[in-house]
């Protein structure tokens, strides 16, 4: 096919170039004439940390997952046999003598109230590498003013921890905080207290002082079973991690998630194996029998959980897999920020 003059042109200007480019190489020269005898300076690593906040949508009600941090528990504290553990944590590239346990809590907004579920460490363990809920929950685009009711799944200081500043001070002012009625005796029991082991007397402690501000104000309501909290919440009861240990599921559309607190540490061991407890366990009888349960009924309805220790942003499914279990992810398309 004959070629047109002004395609036989472009193609002579493309040959041309390709010539003087050819002769620049041969020459030495670079193809950037303003960078010659320049030292290129070396790019600074951004400190820029990962966002603390993931956002998704259950029926109407806005949930935001706000990362508190990463901590880290060792493998001999899993009741099991530790060759076992060991060997299925290496199979997850992780290092059985310290792992890697994220803290997370949950904002979810109904549209008529602003709730947060559990409040991380606070000033307790950390920062740097914990205590970052009122900062996330910020870039959330929310204010701890804002929060009219505090949820709390058990009162350990990594859930409940957050609820004070380093003073003292309610850090969320206008809401009233919530909490199992037996948690709460259990825990700001000074009776219990004293006869506890001295190693056990910090969550006392943080319990007692993470209380205080908000039993002065009148603003800590614990609840008895069968109590109403609000609209869309229900009350899923889970002894045995303490006493008063609950989930909170959340219902809106026909669509459900459930917060369940510390029902798993250790994904990559209790999912295949519910039966192997922590001695964070207040009664680990209870707790394995309550996730073996949970585990069972999630694994048949497929309702959407948030877990404290879940790997960021801690959302996600359950599926059999065998006679055990694995945890299904919900994928960064489902969310967003």
């Amino acid at each position: 096919m004959p070629i047109s003059s002004k395609t036989s042109s472009i193609l002579g200007l493309f040959a041309l170039c390709l010539t003087v480019l050819a002769s620049a190489i041969a020459m030495g020269a670079t193809v950037n004439p303003a960078s010659a005898g320049a030292v290129a300076k070396p790019v600074p690593v951004s400190k820029a940390g990962p966002s603390g906040y993931f956002r998704t949508q259950v029926g109407s009600f806005e949930i935001i997952a706000l990362a508190d941090g990463v901590g880290a528990v060792g493998a001999a504290l899993l009741h099991g046999d530790q060759a076992m553990i060991a060997s299925m944590l290496k199979d997850d590239y992780l290092e059985p003598a310290m792992i890697a346990t994220p803290v997370n809590a949950y904002l979810i907004n109904t549209g008529s109230k602003l709730i947060l579920v559990d409040t991380g460490t606070g000033h307790n363990w950390g920062p740097p590498n914990l205590g970052h809920v009122m900062e996330n929950l910020r870039a959330a685009g929310y204010q701890a003013s804002q929060v009219d009711l505090v949820l709390i799944t058990h009162l350990h200081a990594d859930h409940a921890g957050g609820l004070v500043s380093p003073a003292g001070k309610a850090l969320f002012p206008n809401a009233i905080v919530r909490m199992a009625q037996a948690d709460s005796d259990f825990w700001l029991s000074k009776k219990i207290a004293d006869a506890a082991p001295e190693s056990a007397r910090t969550f006392f402690d943080v319990a007692r002082k993470s209380a205080a501000p908000y039993i002065k104000s009148g603003h800590w309501k614990p609840f008895r079973e069968g109590e109403a909290i609000a609209d869309g919440v229900t009350v899923v009861p889970l002894p045995g991690h303490t006493p008063g240990h609950v989930g909170y599921q959340f219902s809106s559309g026909g669509q459900q998630v459930l917060v369940w607190g510390d029902v798993v540490h250790a994904q990559s061991v209790q999912m295949a194996h519910p039966e192997i407890t922590i001695d964070f366990d207040g009664d680990g009888s209870a707790a394995a029998a309550s996730r073996a349960k949970l585990f069972t009924d999630l694994a048949a309805n497929g309702a959407l959980v948030a877990g404290a220790h879940m790997p960021f942003p801690g959302l996600g499914r359950l599926r059999t897999s065998g006679a055990a279990y694995r945890w299904v992810p919900t994928p960064y398309a489902a969310g967003g920020q």
